[in-house]
């Protein structure tokens, strides 16, 4: 099976694009952010320097970790998908499932194992701009010099090889079941993390305003809800697609399509919801303390500027993965559907109806990301602002709010209307004839 996996590679290297991007960017983010604990434990560096330099590797180093794991599972989860009729060919051939399980993670750990050494140039340039930043910042002293080492090689490898490999594994072990899998599981970890989030959303009131750790459970809460309403995405779909008052052809298409596919939208709906509350609860908590900081008149410090500096890398790295796993899942859904595409246009429909269905789809999706990531990102926004400043709305706008619905709503739509116009310019007999 080690060699058929190889073979496959070889043979249809595109199918393999996605995953190993994703393990690229992941791999570069996590060396360039470990290599600064490589830098840290030089010799001569002082106190600050490195305890500035190691936190901020945790931290981000921790919040990576998170992010390749998803982008890598739902770039898999699609690929593994798509293959079901080669898996059911080898079965029918005498591939046991364990063997097939075998050929597909020898796959991903392949293609994660080229990713992880390719990122490794990046990674050491990118490390050097993050210590320029530092010191730029007057946050590291100007004399720490940068240093690419054992840590950051070694953790940014095995992590990238790691999530590749637990991932196709869930994903090979779910296509490859015989009964119709149950969800227990993740329903029992989804209600985990809504309970966990909404605790740790509460405890904020425990603590006072002046405490150095106010941010942190707020936006720890944020991210566990956002998980937790991720994990629920079919659900909480299937109940948006019931209260939903679409009319016309195109939109009777598209509550019908989303309704049949609720479960596999799962790994559009995660990385937007992710995005939205994670970086809404971040980017909101960070301005509140910039103002509150602002109007004592007294300047920052080096904790509030590592904070700060933190917060807003995390910002990116989400925006950088959440883009990813959007266009990746999305692109490789939407071209999967030729036949589907082609067989509508057959029974009737136009090219327009078909391309304005796919349009209310992205909306709907675009929607019910948003809110339920607004909702886990208000949930941490709240409290933090109450404590901070005895009111309950920060001061800023929705300008914030409405800049992170502009770039979900242009990846979804951007990507789903992109790739279904160019779908739609096969002839719909061609489309259809592979299935003859």
């Amino acid at each position: 099976m080690v060699v058929l996996a190889m073979r496959s590679i070889r043979q249809r290297p595109g199918r393999f694009m996605a995953t190993l991007l994703s393990a690229f960017l992941g791999a570069a983010i996590i060396m360039a952010f470990h290599s600064l604990h490589d830098t840290a434990g030089q010799r001569g560096v002082d106190s600050v320097s490195a305890e500035t330099l190691s936190t901020a590797a945790a931290v981000v180093g921790g919040y990576g970790t998170l992010l390749v794991f998803f982008a890598v599972a739902s770039t898999l989860t699609v690929n593994v998908r798509q293959r079901a009729a080669e898996m059911e060919l080898l079965r029918c051939s005498g591939a046991t499932p364990a063997q097939i399980r075998r050929m597909v993670v020898g796959e991903a750990v392949a293609v994660a194992l080229i990713g992880a050494l390719l990122a490794i140039g990046p990674a050491t340039l990118g490390g050097r701009l993050l210590l320029k930043m530092f010191q730029d910042s007057g946050q590291v002293a100007a004399s720490v010099s940068y240093s690419f080492g054992p840590v950051a090689l070694m953790t940014g490898i095995d992590i990238t090889l790691l999530a590749a490999a637990g991932a196709a594994f869930l994903a090979v072990r779910r296509a490859t079941r015989r009964r119709t899998p149950r969800d227990g599981a993740r329903t029992l970890l989804a209600y985990a993390a809504l309970v966990l989030g909404a605790l740790g959303v509460c405890s904020t009131f425990t603590l006072s305003a002046t405490d150095a750790a106010l941010m942190a459970p707020p936006a720890y809460g944020a991210v566990l809800l956002s998980v937790g309403f991720a994990l629920l995405t079919p659900r909480l779909l299937s109940g948006v697609l019931g209260r939903l008052p679409l009319r016309g052809a195109s939109g009777w298409v598209a509550v019908r399509t989303l309704r049949e596919r609720a479960s596999q939208l799962s790994g559009v709906l995660m990385p937007l919801i992710l995005f939205t509350g994670m970086a809404t609860a971040t980017l909101y908590m960070q301005a509140v303390e910039n103002d509150v900081i602002a109007a004592s008149g007294v300047p920052k410090s080096v904790d509030a500027k590592n904070l700060e500096t933190l917060n807003l890398t995390v910002v990116g790295i989400i925006v950088v993965f959440a883009c990813i796993m959007l266009i990746n899942s999305l692109y490789a859904a939407t071209t999967y559907r030729r036949r589907e595409f082609g067989q509508q246009r057959l029974a009737g429909a136009t090219p327009g109806q078909v391309l304005g269905a796919v349009g209310v789809e992205g909306l709907v999706l675009t929607a019910t990301g948003v809110f339920f990531g607004t909702v886990a990102g208000l949930a941490g926004i709240v409290p933090f602002t109450i404590v901070r400043t005895d009111t309950v709305w920060p001061e800023r706008g929705p300008g914030v709010w409405l800049g992170i619905v502009a770039v979900a709503a242009v990846a979804t739509l951007g990507t789903t209307l992109g790739t279904a116009r160019r779908t739609l310019t096969t002839p719909a007999v061609e489309a259809v004839a592979p299935a003859a």
